[in-house]
């Protein structure tokens, strides 16, 4: 099992409802706006790392209004 962080930046105007639309994003277990430099900051639990790239590229980047993503995975 793997278990990373998703932090997002949204593109301009679009930052409004983010998190809930990533929250329904299959395998995607939270996700919360925040300030800072992330607009979402997003967590997951998948079966690898190949998973987890999936994940990414054909679920959180399809989701209108992400701009980029930075992943962290947790270290055990």
């Amino acid at each position: 099992m793997v278990k990373a962080y998703i932090l997002v930046s949204a593109q301009p105007t679009k930052a409004v409802g983010l998190a809930g639309a990533i929250r329904a994003v299959r395998g995607i277990t939270a996700a919360d706006a925040v300030t800072g430099e992330y607009d979402v900051i997003a967590a997951c639990e998948v079966a690898d790392v190949k998973s987890l790239g999936e994940l990414i590229l054909n679920g959180v980047h399809r989701v209108d209004g992400v701009a980029k993503t930075t992943t962290c995975i947790v270290v055990t």
